[in-house]
């Protein structure tokens, strides 16, 4: 159930978005616990200039592979969170050949309410998803 929006400097092939998208579902379905057909990813391309990210001052490096992904989800503990962001790393170093210091993640939490796949409904509250495989919220 997680939504993951990756924000990438244009010029990846169809092919190297793939593989990125694969690698990131990878590592949540590791890390989060859910169902494979749980994924729900949206890419946005932007033109070099429109594109910003530095470092904090941690004297982190960034290429044009950079990758910034926001993860909007129900909440996560600590350890899977934590667990999420070095298979991410480790997933797109080796499918993708992009650098750890090149991700950047931000997790957005929210509740059951706060979701509907459709039909006009609140399936996790209604019940229709309430045996969905979602153990690792610690």
């Amino acid at each position: 159930m997680p939504l993951l929006r990756f924000d990438l400097i244009e010029g990846r092939s169809k092919s190297e978005l793939k593989a990125l998208l694969d690698a990131a579902h990878r590592a949540m379905l590791a890390a989060f616990d859910v169902p494979e057909r749980d994924r729900y990813q949206i890419v946005h391309e932007h033109k070099r200039s429109r594109m910003i990210v530095e470092d904090t001052g941690l004297d982190i490096p960034r290429t044009d592979n950079v990758v910034m992904l926001q993860v909007t989800t129900r909440p996560r503990g600590r350890a899977a969170k934590e667990r999420f962001y070095r298979l991410l790393v480790e997933e797109l170093e080796r499918s993708c050949g992009i650098a750890p210091s090149d991700v950047m993640v931000s997790m957005v939490e929210n509740t059951d309410e706060d979701w509907s796949f459709g039909l006009g409904r609140a399936q996790f509250l209604t019940g229709e998803l309430g045996g969905a495989k979602e153990t690792n919220r610690k």
